[in-house]
């Protein structure tokens, strides 16, 4: 190759086998930034001929984004000799950018400044390292869903279900099972509607478990428990920072839900807000984090429950029609215990069993006049009230006979008594439970704890009743 005049410096190098021998890009700069010998990879690689190579400057074979660094160094490694390594692309004749990491050193000919350098083409070491950020990024998504995972189960734990199997005998309740075992192996959204107490949430276990879908995570979300600013962030999650103690980036309960089941219990506490951005992910199936642009496709089922009544909340604009519409695709109405009463006796020997286990008592009879009992009074908290009564029952019976406190305080008998609406009942139920508890919501010994209620729920439904302290 030839040296542009200076001769002198083919003292240094005699002959082109060094340069050529070099298995890389071998290459000589003057103090001036131009290219004066170079090995024949640079021809091959670049795409350029020897009399297009002849004179060009170091900035001109480097991709634009890397020149200004690549200049720096250079000329730093001429001013102090010192060696320095730099990584950049350079940019072949055709276009293409290829990796590469490139060293010089400093060698005065003559008074005269040269950089002999080579540099090492890196491209698969590049693909590496995306392909391990890649898997360390997937790891770290993972590790997310894991946590999240972990809080979700924690939460579970802490607040078991009311009863563990579905028990009963009655009509009503075989055609709820009957359309409970139609639905379930389908992917169709499912409304389940009854009063408070009746096991809404875990037939909605009951669909997950003999669906498609009961290898996949059941995620069960109360919309009364979160204030309306933190139920979107529940909801869909959110990015760092994108509130004021947003200090971490959170996975939502749809995102974690992905590949089964979401349950929404008491889906009529919902902000109308929401309820827009719930129905466009019911639509097109993604959605975007708090203070994410990124969209998030998610494949998951939607089951709610409410003990409300939504056709009239449409009515009354307090829930969008087109929601209910979609989330009504496939209804199941709960029927209450007091309409079951041929459960009763069933449900009470199960509740029996399952507390003389937990409470390590031995109550082993159930007197007839115990059932009688059980089955007149109306139950305004259905078969969570049930429950609760038996637990203390079991607590407080001495031997191995069942007995149960008087559940007629205000003259529940059909014959002396006349019938009320349901929300009166539960009205009434709510304020003899909080005049017992001396008006304490929270706590051991609160109204929310004899009723198995969140404390924010049981505050809501006494806003909604009217039941205010005296």
């Amino acid at each position: 190759m030839p040296l542009s005049g200076k001769k002198h410096f083919e003292d240094l190098l005699p002959g082109e086998l060094i340069l050529q021998g070099m298995p890389e890009l071998a290459y000589v700069f003057d103090e001036e930034g131009k290219m004066i010998r170079w090995n024949k990879n640079i021809e091959t690689i670049l795409g350029f001929s020897a009399a297009e190579l002849k004179n060009r400057y170091v900035a001109d074979f480097i991709d634009k984004p890397y020149r200004q660094k690549v200049s720096e160094v250079f000329f730093k490694v001429l001013e102090d000799g010192a060696n320095r390594l730099v990584e950049y692309k350079i940019l072949t004749k055709s276009g293409e950018k290829i990796p590469y990491i490139g060293s010089g050193s400093r060698v005065i000919v003559k008074g005269k400044k040269y950089l002999i350098g080579q540099a090492i083409d890196i491209s698969l070491q590049k693909k590496l390292e995306q392909k391990l950020k890649a898997k360390i990024k997937e790891i770290n998504k993972l590790r997310q869903l894991l946590e999240a995972e972990n809080v979700y189960l924690q939460t579970e734990i802490q607040n078991e279900h009311g009863f563990d199997e579905i028990v009963g005998n009655s009509e009503a309740l075989k055609y709820v099972l009957f359309r409970t075992e139609q639905v379930a192996s389908l992917d169709t959204s499912v409304l389940i509607e009854g009063e408070t107490g009746t096991g809404k949430e875990l037939l909605a276990v009951a669909i997950h478990k003999l669906s498609h879908r009961k290898n996949k995570p059941f995620i069960k979300v109360n919309c009364a428990n979160f204030p309306a600013t933190l139920m979107e962030s529940e909801l869909f999650g959110h990015e760092k920072g994108a509130f004021t103690g947003a200090d971490k980036k959170k996975i939502g309960w749809f995102e974690l839900a992905n590949g089964g089941t979401l349950f929404l219990d008491e889906i009529g506490e919902l902000p109308l807000d929401l309820q827009t951005k719930l129905l466009q992910v019911l639509q097109t199936g993604d959605f975007h984090r708090v203070g994410g642009t990124k969209n998030i496709k998610v494949d998951v089922r939607i089951i709610a429950a409410t003990n409300r009544k939504l056709d009239e909340m449409v009515k009354e604009n307090k829930f969008r029609a087109d929601l209910y519409y979609r989330l009504s695709v496939y209804p199941i109405t709960v029927s209450p215990l007091r309409e079951r009463t041929s459960d009763i006796s069933l449900l009470t020997r199960f509740f029996v069993k399952k507390f003389n286990k937990k409470l390590g008592k031995n109550v082993q009879r159930i007197p007839s006049g115990v059932i009688r009992q059980l089955e007149k009074y109306p139950w305004p908290g259905n078969i969570r009230e049930l429950q609760n009564v038996i637990e203390r029952a079991v607590i407080l019976s001495p031997g191995d006979t069942l007995v149960i406190e008087n559940l007629d305080p205000a003259g529940f008998e059909e014959s002396t008594q006349e019938w009320l609406p349901l929300a009166e009942y539960e009205r009434n139920y709510i304020l003899r439970v909080l005049e017992k508890t001396h008006w304490r919501v929270e706590g051991p010994k609160g109204a929310a704890r004899i009723l198995d209620m969140n404390p924010e729920t049981l505050r809501s439904r006494m806003r909604k009743l009217g039941v205010k302290r005296p």
